[in-house]
């Protein structure tokens, strides 16, 4: 039995070692010695009782930094990654519009609502030479599992081009929201094949799904701005998601915020801010990354004429930058005055394609 670290066999040995009159030896002073002599050399330790400390034997690196190492490469890797896929992922514009930077003479201060739609019509781009196509659809079906014999959209094939402002229009229940939906991809179609900037949206691998979307705006009619963050911190937020720095967010979003008027309203949260007001958040933040698709649903619904003619104007000097945009709507006035290019949707079918068309059908 051991007993204070020494083993039953060594006592007996000492013990009968004692009464044999016999002293034992006493055991080497080596270490002790050398540590003298290393102190009187001036205290360096000896070559063969050297620690390794933080590192263990046979020179490898020390299992903690070792897996710091691992997960830094691993963030390189991921950050190296997403800038690769997103590069790869093509951008469409008109050949002869450049929008990576918004310039402010195109687009002025978004602040006036004064005169009429037929204003916006007369600025049409009609003669403009447009870009290559940026949607297109192939007999493009869907069809959900709770209603198996009404089709939301049946048999779609349209081109769009990039530059091109087109309205999207339709009764409730016609499909314009499963419409919207595939293009961002919150939706794959039944059947069909849709490609947006050359991407295949129905065989698109998920892990693409948001690098996709960078390049798609989105402006709702309900804003959906999140309350408790100010007018700045909504926009910047957009930016905040996809990486960028701290030095890119202070200078685009007060820049975006001057191109929608809200230059002094910056700090305001969205229960401070007029139902326009948000809207104009809500578009600031769709543009901010600059994206060569704008879709926008009903972003004129809840509000009053006068404020639903300046997001108009907005929303036109951002498609004479080169951006697309596509406007799903039920304002009768705004289609018909602005003779734009109309597509109108009933049952899921599309009924029409009209290049500078009206709401109804033109008699």
């Amino acid at each position: 039995m051991a007993l204070f670290g020494r083993s039953s066999d060594g006592a007996h040995a000492a013990s009968s070692s004692r009464g044999n009159g016999q002293r034992r030896a006493p055991q080497s002073n080596e270490p002790a010695q050398q540590r003298q002599q290393s102190r009187a050399a001036g205290g360096q330790r000896p070559a063969n009782s050297q620690r390794q400390v933080g590192r263990p034997s046979g020179g490898q690196q020390h299992p903690r930094r070792a897996a710091g190492a691992q997960q830094h490469a691993d963030r390189t890797g991921n950050i190296s990654r997403s800038r690769e896929v997103s590069q790869r992922i093509p951008v469409v514009r008109p050949a002869n519009q450049v929008a990576d930077v918004i310039p402010a003479s195109d687009l002025g201060v978004a602040t006036e609502a004064t005169g009429s739609y037929a204003d916006l019509a007369a600025q049409d781009n009609g003669n403009a030479k447009l870009g290559p196509v940026v949607i297109s659809l192939r007999n493009v079906t869907k069809i959900y599992p709770a209603q198996p014999d009404k089709p939301a959209l049946a048999g779609i094939t349209l081109d769009i081009r990039a530059g091109e402002f087109l309205f999207l229009v339709g009764h409730s229940g016609s499909g314009k929201s499963t419409f919207i939906r595939m293009l961002n991809r919150e939706i794959v179609p039944t059947s069909g094949e849709i490609y947006v900037a050359g991407e295949n949206l129905r065989t698109m691998r998920k892990w693409r799904i948001p690098y996709l979307r960078r390049n798609v705006g989105c402006v709702f009619q309900d804003f959906k701005l999140l309350p408790n963050k100010t007018a700045f911190e909504n926009v910047a937020f957009a930016l905040e998601v996809i990486g960028k720095s701290r030095h890119v967010i202070k200078t685009q979003v007060p820049e975006v915020l001057r191109l929608v008027g809200l230059e002094e309203k910056m700090d305001k949260l969205p229960d401070q801010l007029s139902g326009g007001e948000q809207q104009r958040v809500s578009i600031a933040r769709s543009i901010v990354n600059r994206p060569p698709l704008l879709i926008c649903d009903e972003p004129t619904g809840n509000l009053d004429p006068q404020t639903s003619l300046g997001i108009m104007r907005l929303l036109e000097r951002i498609n004479r930058t080169g951006t697309t945009v596509l406007v799903a709507t039920h304002d009768r006035e705004m289609v018909d005055q602005m003779r734009r290019r109309v597509l109108a949707l009933e049952n899921g079918v599309l009924v029409r394609d009209q290049r500078r068309g009206v709401y109804g059908y033109d008699v």
